[in-house]
């Protein structure tokens, strides 16, 4: 439940900013009309990830146990590609977002403003769907059927609150410091999500070395314990997962993980100072008599 909690705080919180940033343009251009088209956009955007979510809770259930394994198996995998360009894409774009949005809003306030519908549509609806899959890829993994995705419902609505409260200027969040952490904890869930979902594609028989498994520590540490449970509800623990699924986890944190201080790293440099301009002698500057 706390995993997709964060989740849906992180994920909501990118969705409450790109709106707080298109309504407070609108309404600094004095484009008050549009408004309504923008919560229109806003609305379908936020309706596409709910019949997504409801498709891939019961779509499944006529199908044989082997399809299921794998349609599951191939959508974590999907959902975990998913996570791990957003968290990127966000720690490069951070800082031009605004500017970027503003840029697509002067076009799209062109005319009447319908354009607004759709830039409203596609800038909240790629983070929706992207939330959609991603929790459902955890809620799957858990076996759990309502407390993740009660937690993500209630990470969303905070994240409504506080996106609320930023736009009114109620309150202040370091929301470098917040993308950040919660980015390198999605890396986390996102590595357990990339196992499960390769233990799936081999109880289906689609990648082989389903029955060889690395360890088997489910006599110390029970699944159905309380702290067993608590470890598959936020990073995927499994106590007994196969060879191909631990070397996919190790190998995703390291290679991913390290891609990610990097870049953090890199964008934490301050930019270098251009040099300043040497005066050119004045004989250069003075005018040529004739």
């Amino acid at each position: 439940m706390l995993a997709n909690y964060l989740i849906g705080l992180r994920e909501g919180l990118e969705m409450a900013l790109i709106v707080t940033i298109l309504v407070a343009y609108v309404v600094k251009l004095g484009r008050t009309e549009v408004l309504s088209k923008l919560w229109i956009g806003v609305g379908i955007a936020l309706i596409v990830p709910l019949a997504i979510g409801a498709v891939l809770t019961w779509g499944p259930m006529g199908m044989s146990f082997q399809a299921q394994e794998i349609l599951g198996g191939s959508l974590s995998i999907v959902a975990v590609g998913f996570v791990t360009w957003m968290v990127f894409w966000m720690g490069k774009t951070a800082r031009s977002m605004k500017s970027t949005l503003h840029g697509r809003l002067d076009s799209a306030l062109v005319g009447a403003g319908w354009g607004v519908v759709l830039l409203a549509m596609l800038s909240v609806g790629r983070e929706g769907i992207e939330t959609s899959l991603f929790v459902w890829a955890t809620v799957a993994s858990t076996g759990d059927s309502w407390e993740p995705a009660v937690g993500a419902l209630l990470g969303l609505a905070t994240a409504a609150v506080l996106g609320f409260l930023l736009y009114r200027g109620m309150v202040k969040i370091n929301l470098g410091a917040f993308f950040t952490w919660t980015g390198a904890f999605l890396i986390l869930v996102a590595a357990g999500v990339l196992a499960y979902g390769i233990g799936d594609l081999q109880e289906a028989g689609l990648i082989p070395g389903g029955g060889v498994h690395a360890y088997d520590i489910s006599g110390a540490i029970p699944s159905s314990s309380w702290y067993g449970t608590l470890a598959a509800g936020i990073v995927n623990f499994n106590p007994s997962p196969t060879w191909l699924q631990v070397g996919a986890w190790v190998a995703y944190l390291a290679v991913v993980g390290y891609f990610y201080v990097r870049q953090h790293r890199a964008s934490a440099r301050p930019a270098p100072s251009a040099p300043a301009p040497t005066s050119a002698p004045a004989s250069q500057h003075a005018p040529i008599a004739s």
